[in-house]
């Protein structure tokens, strides 16, 4: 497998393009295109909110056929709670993008994120699809992706090519989250595709199992959104030979998968709103791994923990209140942690002021390790959050300004 150069990189058979078309206030570009130039197997991954926006509701009944060719996504309105203005409005941009592409309506996805609770002003849409497909590109991912952004200060790309099926076969993808970030799935849109031949139902095997492995072990708050979406699109352009299931080409397809979605979700963290480090949880020696989830997910999703990290604080009885509130098998008197290398907690029972000493040296990193060692069983599992600052809420509480 080969990590590529994240810069004017192109998936052979797709173009692509990112504009402002005006439903964001500012001049920031708000419409991306992506655009196979034939049909393509599909997969996609949604939201467990029970609000869904119209956009989910509408790319979760077509995906069902395994096959599109576009996919039209727009920032600034998440077209949530729109009720059947905002269904129509979702199949109307369909419909608009199918038009100029020459392509079938059911054969475009939609995809929205941004203020819930407005409407699209389709006059700007249908004016900006039109200007877009006027520009698709090969190259064209930079502008997609500064198209998808909302409260993301960097772009997130992952690209890798690999040996599969007797040819080389590519792998990319874009996404975007910062904020509202928690599984399941993790609040965000991704969009990944790949000229590699392959069925769909397969596709959708390795596209769950890649997700559940890479995006449903994020959390920046804690709030999950009604908007979240990853779709897959995957053209045959490279002509290779469709991978069998358990074969070893199979297996590269799901290796290649999985390091652009883990990539990209660790992206998403590193971006959280506001947050100024980059942690890993882990937990070792659970009852079983969905204990370890559990436990891992409570710790990096809790605010006093979040908050002590943000201000370096070795704090580990934080930790300790969670694990104890977290509904898994632990005992305090087996229970390790260590923040970095510095094992602060042996046994239920603090260190001592070196411990704590060495403890914050590691806080004060840019990356920090949390591990914790529950000695009840062989589960284990590794989740990935950021701490919460003063930051995180200046940008939320002025949100919608």
């Amino acid at each position: 497998m080969r990590t590529l150069d994240t810069k004017n990189f192109s998936v052979a058979g797709f173009k692509v393009w990112g504009i402002h078309c005006g439903i964001k206030k500012t001049e920031k570009k708000d419409l991306a295109l992506i655009c196979s130039d034939r049909e393509a197997a599909v997969a996609g991954v949604f939201t467990t909110n029970r609000v869904k926006a119209a956009s989910v509701l509408l790319n979760a009944a077509r995906v069902k056929s395994g096959k599109g060719q576009v996919i039209i996504a727009n920032s600034g309105c998440a077209n949530a709670c729109t009720g059947k203005r905002g269904m129509a409005d979702a199949r109307a941009t369909a419909e608009i993008a199918a038009r100029e592409l020459g392509v079938k309506p059911d054969m475009v996805y939609v995809a929205s994120t941004g203020v819930i609770g407005e409407f699209l002003p389709m006059a700007k849409v249908e004016t900006g699809i039109k200007t877009a497909v006027g520009l698709l590109s090969a190259t064209g991912w930079e502008q997609a992706e500064e198209a998808i952004m909302t409260t993301d200060i960097y772009p997130k790309f992952s690209v890798v090519q690999e040996e599969i099926g007797g040819k080389t076969v590519t792998i990319a993808g874009i996404a975007k989250g910062s904020g509202m970030i928690h599984p399941n799935m993790a609040t965000m849109l991704c969009f990944i595709v790949t000229d590699a031949s392959i069925a769909a139902p397969m596709l959708k095997r390795a596209l769950l199992s890649s997700t559940e492995r890479s995006f449903n072990n994020i959390t920046v708050d804690g709030d999950m959104s009604t908007n979240d979406m990853i779709l897959c699109m995957a053209n045959g352009a490279a002509g290779n030979k469709k991978p069998a299931s358990g074969s070893k080409d199979m297996k590269k397809f799901q290796a290649c998968l999985d390091t652009v979605t883990s990539s990209l979700a660790k992206q998403v963290v590193r971006d959280g709103e506001g947050a100024t480090k980059f942690v890993v949880i882990e937990v070792k020696n659970a009852k079983n791994p969905v204990e370890a989830k559990r436990a891992a997910m409570a710790v990096a999703k809790s605010s006093l923990v979040k908050t002590a990290l943000f201000g370096e604080d070795a704090n580990w009885g934080r930790i300790m209140a969670v694990l104890g509130s977290a509904g898994v098998d632990m005992d305090e008197a087996k229970t390790d942690i260590y923040f970095g290398k510095a094992k602060i907690v042996e046994r239920g029972l603090g260190q001592g002021k070196a411990a704590e000493r060495e403890a914050t040296l590691a806080l004060k990193q840019r990356e920090v390790q949390i591990v914790i060692d529950l000695h009840k069983g062989k589960g284990a599992a590794t989740v990935w959050t950021c701490d919460l600052s003063y930051e995180y809420i200046k940008i939320n509480a002025a949100y919608r300004s």
